[in-house]
């Protein structure tokens, strides 16, 4: 096998092995592998109907929001701001975690501060204000409220730990990571 080969199939080893034991599910329990394509068909349509709005609205912030204003706003010096920015950014947003990721790739390329892009992932992930209006409604305000307050000193305490925790070397692969995802 070329290398090429090889590395495709490395890549695609858990796919390749995610459809092998589907397949065998379906030769033996056809109405659970029926049911099994069924889920994986309307993720990956539901997943496209979501991905493209997303990639149109990093491209305009990559292209609207010059490097130095997002460094302003959301870099190392930004402080206080920066940590409302993201929190901002990150609950008002809408659609699933897995949207956060490439955008996140286009605050680290802009020059944000690691913090901050951590504040947005977590915010996106647990503090959606759509999903605060409904908690309300069915679980209370008081439940909300403090739910929403263990959240906010969470996303806050794991994102300045993370950073901490990252070497510069660390801090570096990231980048370069997230410049081959916008690419």
């Amino acid at each position: 096998m070329s290398k090429n080969k090889m590395a495709l199939f490395k890549r695609y080893r858990f796919f390749i092995f995610m459809l092998i034991a589907t397949l065998i599910i379906l030769l033996f329990k056809p109405a659970l592998g029926l049911n099994v394509y069924h889920v994986a068909i309307n993720s990956v349509l539901q997943m496209l109907g979501v991905l493209p709005p997303i990639f149109i609205l990093i491209g305009l912030l990559d292209v609207w929001v010059d490097k130095e204003t997002m460094v302003k706003y959301m870099g190392k010096d930004s402080g206080i701001v920066g940590i409302l920015l993201g929190f901002f950014l990150g609950s008002a947003a809408a659609g699933p975690l897995y949207a956060v990721f490439p955008v996140a790739g286009v605050f680290i390329n802009k020059g944000s501060r690691l913090a901050n892009v951590f504040i947005i992932v977590g915010a996106w992930a647990s503090m959606k204000i759509p999903l605060l209006l409904f908690e309300v409604a069915s679980m209370g305000l008081k439940f909300t409220i403090i739910r929403f307050i263990m959240d906010v000193f969470g996303v806050l305490i794991i994102a300045f730990v993370m950073e901490k925790l990252l070497t510069q070397a660390d801090e570096q692969e990231i980048c370069q990571l997230s410049k081959k995802m916008v690419e």
